[in-house]
């Protein structure tokens, strides 16, 4: 049986000038567990979906699970698309991904942590990051969506690292059984 639609609000935001700001470095979260953001090379797309379906599993992320293995391999092992993953004692702890395939633009197209993580500091060091990395390549917008389904403080952090919104629209969401 196929569930009915979710009514959701999508609030696009952008930034088009690096942050004055200094940014914040972490080695341990607010728990003393040590922390270390790699970024992968040619990615597997099992692992992708793991961190995916894990990050997202709360938020009704359900595009990239309605891809081929084919599709998504062609976008997420991408060079032009970067994907760092924050590990927390060895164990996944969230990623963010950045698209670049658009110069000027460079789209933040998924960021978050795995449930666990969650309000242990990591979130805006991991923002941060993802936004120090967009920056550091050469464009000229950096932006990203968010929906009432992601995380009640996404909107909040977003604005308070610099992304500023231009466009609201309304959207249903079908979730996947």
């Amino acid at each position: 049986m196929t569930k009915p639609p979710l009514p959701i609000t999508i609030t696009k935001l952008e930034m088009k000038a690096r942050p004055a700001t200094v940014r914040p470095h972490l080695r341990h979260d607010q728990d003393g567990g040590r922390v270390m953001l790699l970024k992968t090379r040619h990615i597997p797309v099992h692992f992708y979906r793991y961190l995916y379906d894990t990050v997202g599993r709360d938020h009704v992320w359900v595009e990239r699970r309605r891809m081929s293995d084919d599709t998504l391999a062609a976008i997420v092992q991408d060079e032009r698309v970067e994907i760092f993953v924050l590990y927390c004692d060895g164990a996944p702890a969230g990623y963010f991904e950045l698209d670049l395939r658009r110069p000027p633009d460079a789209e933040l197209s998924y960021f978050g942590l795995i449930s666990d993580f969650i309000g242990r500091g990591l979130g805006g060091f991991l923002l941060a990051t993802a936004i120090d990395t967009a920056w550091s390549k050469p464009i000229e917008r950096l932006w990203v969506h968010t929906n009432t389904l992601d995380h009640p403080r996404a909107l909040p952090l977003y604005q308070q690292m610099g992304f500023v919104p231009y466009a609201q629209e309304k959207a249903e969401i079908v979730p996947i059984d």
